[in-house]
């Protein structure tokens, strides 16, 4: 156990340098002057000396990537002339638009993807793998054929049209629900799930749609196997078959699945913040990238890739707890 997690560990930073190394190229050593997007179009050719210099281009590719990774493990020092503007670990720079610390713009808005994100991931697990159990314990019956039609009607509808549907009918036609707006956990738990409910759902529908069908088909394989049929034969029930032996079995493919959609549920929580008007990380995206905010950008898309990243570690490991015949040698 202690190997494999050597393993694991040694792996997940080693996938962690490539994306940074890939994303830092791929933002900054692009054609084109990132100097140019920090001075701003009314630059002069001195300024523009300054910020490369202050910045950091003025120096060798090896080199600004070596100074980007120091930034986020022990900080960076950031000078223009006698100047010095020390931004701590983790440090991602400064925004070309605001001038405040990405790090800071991003824990600012962390607490509402969060929320957002994890909320609607709980939501669509319990909803997908609900729906999958009832539907592989009634196949062949109506039931079964009704959740496999909601659930590609759930799979093949956009988030945008689920979230417009919901906004409609439940903030403006039937007034039950207010239109969405970020209310802290820690100030009212009540308002902070209510003003929540209908980006969880909306993003929930779609995910708990593709979790139904991998629980259906992983509890039917379950089902199917050899070592079932004779805790049947002993005498226990099919309720005590299906808890104790074929759920467990079936849940492994959906904890690793899971590591695969929180991707997904990510990329799809930035227009859902758009479209509900929350003021989290998506948003902050989408702003960055309209005015070309690099630093921003870069951030946003390190936290989302480390999210993922660390995710699928995570994944590996609860396939291993919840399945004893995955071998961890």
């Amino acid at each position: 156990m202690i190997w494999f997690l050597t393993r694991r560990v040694l792996a997940t930073v080693a996938v962690l340098l490539a994306m940074s190394a890939i994303v830092y190229g791929l933002f900054y050593l692009m054609p084109g002057d990132p100097a140019v997007l920090a001075c701003g179009k009314r630059c002069g050719p001195e300024q523009l000396v300054v910020t490369r210099h202050k910045l950091g281009l003025d120096q060798a590719v090896y080199l600004q990537y070596w100074h980007f990774l120091e930034g986020l493990v022990i900080g960076r020092d950031y000078s223009s002339g006698p100047d010095v503007n020390h931004c701590a670990a983790p440090c991602l720079g400064y925004s070309f638009q605001s001038d405040q610390p990405v790090t800071s713009l991003l824990l600012d808005r962390l607490p509402v993807s969060a929320s957002l994100t994890l909320g609607a991931l709980l939501l669509a697990l319990v909803l997908g793998v609900g729906a999958g159990l009832l539907s592989a314990l009634r196949r062949g019956t109506v039931v079964e054929r009704l959740l496999t039609g909601v659930t590609l009607l759930g799979f093949s509808t956009p988030v945008f049209l689920i979230g417009l549907i919901l906004l409609l009918v439940f903030c403006a036609w039937l007034k039950v629900l207010p239109f969405p707006s970020y209310v802290p956990v820690t100030q009212n738990p009540v308002e902070w799930a209510r003003n929540l409910v209908l980006p969880w759902c909306a993003l929930a529908l779609i995910e708990a749609a593709l979790f139904a069908r991998v629980a259906r088909a992983g509890i039917l394989e379950t089902l199917a196997e050899d070592h079932i049929r004779t805790f049947r034969a002993y005498g226990l029930s099919e309720r005590q078959v299906v808890r104790r032996h074929a759920l467990r079995g079936a849940l492994a493919p959906v904890a690793t699945i899971t590591a695969v959609e929180l991707a997904t549920i990510i990329v799809s929580a930035m227009l859902t913040e758009s479209m509900f008007g929350l003021p989290g990380i998506g948003k902050l995206a989408v702003e960055a990238t309209t005015s070309v905010d690099l630093p921003v950008i870069v951030g946003v898309t390190l936290l989302a890739g480390t999210a993922v990243v660390l995710a699928n570690a995570v994944a590996d490991l609860l396939h291993a707890a919840i399945d004893p015949r995955v071998k961890l040698a």
